[in-house]
């Protein structure tokens, strides 16, 4: 099966009498998405930012491609490929949406302080955010400002930018949130054609695109990894029903 990409163990971290991560292992594989679940408050936000960068654990470790990533930064982790999206937009509405996705190959290429303009006119900037456009399903609108899209197209240009850096895993956070049933439909087929280019740890509250997309999920309550499993796994565990997912019909 191979290493794991991505591996948290043993993570601890509390503020005060709170106890956000209690002990939380979990691991990325590659090819998956690997969804993580929970009631509001469950300590998800917090894992995310351990490790993403944003928040140090108290104890336990966060390996990344072989590597202890516990004290550096999240630019750091950018660089490493831990591609983070969907927490707060950094798209530049102003721009295309073509020149988003150069911008982000600029940025990735160390060129800050290449003129703009002249970059678009260069085919070795061009012709990867083609590609990368056409990947995600934005080809047909590359040249609209990015302020005119939907909000399902701009959660497809956030992925086109963070597929500029290169990741070798994504952190997504609540991709789902605010799209309607056709901008979560083409979301969803994008996702699961994302994790053969690089595995998904995928935090999400709507169970119809957990379920239609993770390849393993775990749930986390009160800052404790209750189980981890596969969806029929997950969908048949009486301790998840009892604490997150209730006595409902759970979506097939």
């Amino acid at each position: 099966m191979g290493d794991p990409i991505l591996s948290v163990r043993d993570v601890h971290k509390a503020f005060g009498a709170l106890k956000a991560s209690d002990g939380v292992s979990l691991e990325l594989r590659a090819g998956e998405i690997h969804a993580l679940i929970g009631p509001n408050g469950a300590g998800k936000s917090t894992l995310i930012q351990q490790i993403a960068g944003g928040l140090a654990p108290d104890s336990g470790t966060v390996e990344f491609v072989g590597r202890d990533i516990s004290g550096t930064s999240t630019a750091q982790r950018a660089r490493l490929g831990l591609a983070r999206t969907f927490q707060i937009s950094a798209l530049a509405m102003q721009f295309t949406v073509l020149e988003n996705v150069v911008l982000g190959l600029v940025g990735e290429r160390g060129h800050v302080f290449r003129f703009f303009r002249p970059v678009m006119k260069d085919a070795a900037y061009l012709d990867p955010a083609h590609a990368i456009l056409k990947r995600v399903g934005l080809h047909d609108v590359a040249h609209m400002r990015t302020a005119e899209l939907s909000h399902g197209q701009r959660r497809q240009l956030e992925v086109a930018v963070a597929l500029t850096l290169a990741p070798k895993a994504f952190l997504m956070d609540e991709p789902m949130a605010g799209l309607g049933a056709d901008g979560s439909k083409a979301l969803t087929q994008l996702l699961a054609d994302l994790k053969t280019h690089a595995p998904i740890l995928l935090v999400e509250h709507d169970m119809d695109a957990v379920f239609a997309l993770a390849d393993r999920i775990s749930v986390l309550v009160y800052g404790k990894i209750i189980a981890t499993g596969t969806v029929d796994a997950i969908r048949a565990n009486p301790e998840v029903r009892a604490a997150y997912l209730g006595d409902g019909e759970i979506p097939a």
